[in-house]
């Protein structure tokens, strides 16, 4: 990037007469992920330009858009929360107002917040090998503008935002009571003294069961097939005595190691001794539920555990509102709905004055912005992940996907942290273009090799990610470090060139 575009003011870019306004970096997505990478880039270089577009009118991500009862992490806060930024709250497992907050936080003590465009989306994004940089379609307010920017870090997740999934119930027409979905639950439904059915069995439906139960007459988790619960304390006892003895920096990071280690080792257990990781479950599932419970059939999934996501509940909460008779959960499917509830394929029927479908997501690669390379259409399945994080065969272009089997975040900041690694390389050869070069004789793969079934339904719409690295999507945060904080930035994979110098006719090394 040139040394002009550099020294444009903290706050904004720069603008040719008659042209778009330009900034070095342009970062999509204003949650997490994008103030985590915001603070990396202005740490790394203070003097460069940047700004983040983000569609909706706030900061939070996912954390602002859902507001379903008892929304919180399904990860502890010490590795879902930054690794620049200690986590000082007691609660290890946060509410979703705690978490908005932290990130609000975040963004605010570092003027982040100051380089936020509220209501851009992205549309669309061609990059020119001819100028060096990217041009960015952007809708604001009805009408659509441009901004160009010589490094595009898209930040925002891998779903959809204003729509869910619900599945074509039979019948759901004539269902008389609320249906509601919690990616857009209303901020005034009142479900006190009511009958509740929450349909699914993941994250969303473990956390709303005991939230819902506290007021409403009854709330039955109706699930098609049990997931891997697991009971965790609300509070990490040994991050509260590390932070009395250390101070909160030290404690943090020492806590955050102490919880990837001990993510790392269950998730390794359970791929390769999943019996034991199951009976292991089993046995804590038994201990806190009312003798007698069937647990066989309603927390025994088919699958191994971490085929899918485990859930996590803080201390237990959802199996006390089974033992004290607020909750229940029923194993069935779903034949039709009903003007009164659900009829189900064993011919019980469920009634209902709330049905909540707590039945997924829906996945969109870099929030549905279309990629051309000097006027060739990007077919995101036709392309193959670098590092889980660049797309090969697209200059200057980095995401941001987390961990499936661990905290979002630990991966978002390894990226944070490697493409201001890139950026200082290209700094320090001249170069302003860098590229992930795909060797075609590396076998693609899913992007991610995840059983659950939003997965399942979109993946072939995402990239895809190699047989082998550096092109497969590691899931070890303690290889990534390794790989991403400390590996060769040139390691035969990326190919780096310098406009100027080619128009100068000067040599320039190209890796490939």
């Amino acid at each position: 990037m040139s040394a002009a575009s550099r020294s444009d003011s903290m706050r904004g870019g720069g603008r040719a007469t008659g042209g778009p306004e330009h900034f070095d970096v342009l970062i999509v997505g204003a949650g997490l992920s994008g103030i985590g990478a915001a603070h990396h880039l202005q740490t790394a270089f203070p003097a460069r330009s940047y700004a983040i577009l983000e569609a909706r009118t706030a900061i939070g991500g996912t954390w602002d858009l859902f507001r379903y009862p008892g929304v919180r992490s399904d990860s502890d806060m010490h590795t879902l929360g930054y690794r620049f930024r200690p986590w000082t709250q007691a609660a290890a497992i946060a509410d979703g107002r705690s978490i908005l907050d932290y990130i609000r936080e975040t963004a605010t003590e570092a003027g982040i917040d100051r380089r936020i465009r509220f209501g851009h989306k992205v549309i669309g994004a061609a990059w020119s090998t001819d100028e060096a940089r990217w041009t960015v379609t952007v809708e604001h307010d009805g009408t659509t503008s441009t901004l160009t920017c010589g490094f595009l870090y898209t930040c925002s997740g891998y779903y959809r935002y204003d729509e869910g999934y619900t599945p074509d119930f039979a019948g759901i027409e004539d269902f008389r009571g609320q249906l509601v979905h919690p990616q857009q639950w209303p901020a005034d439904l009142d479900y006190a003294g009511k009958r509740v059915v929450v349909i699914g069995s993941g994250a969303t439906a473990v956390t709303l069961v005991p939230a819902m139960a506290e007021t409403a007459t009854q709330v039955t988790m109706l699930q098609r097939s049990p997931t891997y619960i697991m009971s965790i304390p609300a509070e990490d006892a040994v991050a509260t005595r590390l932070r009395a003895r250390f101070g909160p920096r030290r404690a943090h990071t020492l806590t955050r190691w102490k919880n990837v280690l001990i993510s790392m080792v269950i998730y390794q257990l359970s791929r390769r001794r999943p019996a034991m990781i199951r009976n292991l479950i089993r046995k804590q599932t038994l201990a806190q539920l009312p003798a007698g419970y069937d647990v066989d059939v309603h927390f025994k999934p088919t699958y191994n555990p971490w085929d899918q996501r485990l859930c996590l509940v803080p201390d237990g909460d959802l199996f006390r509102s089974i033992s004290a008779g607020r909750a229940q959960v029923v194993t069935d499917r779903i034949d039709r709905f009903t003007a009164d509830g659900l009829c189900l394929a064993s011919g019980a029927e469920l009634a209902a004055d709330i049905v909540v479908t707590a039945t997924g997501l829906q996945l969109l690669a870099f929030g549905g912005i279309e990629l051309t390379v000097d006027g060739h259409a990007i077919d995101l399945p036709d392309t193959m992940a670098y590092k889980g994080m660049m797309l090969g065969g697209v200059p200057n272009f980095a995401f941001t996907i987390g961990y499936t089997n661990a905290s979002w975040t630990l991966k978002a900041d390894l990226v944070g942290e490697f493409v201001c690694r890139l950026l200082r390389h290209m700094d320090a050869n001249g170069y302003d273009q860098c590229t992930p070069w795909p060797d075609p004789n590396i076998a693609a793969e899913p992007l991610l090799d995840f059983q659950s079934g939003y997965v399942q339904r979109s993946i072939d719409r995402f990239p895809s990610a190699g047989s082998r690295r550096p092109w497969r999507l590691g899931m070890n945060y303690a290889h990534d470090v390794l790989a991403l904080r400390h590996g060769r930035i040139e390691d035969g994979t990326i190919r780096f060139a310098s406009r100027t110098a080619a128009a100068e006719h000067v040599p320039v090394r190209v890796t490939s």
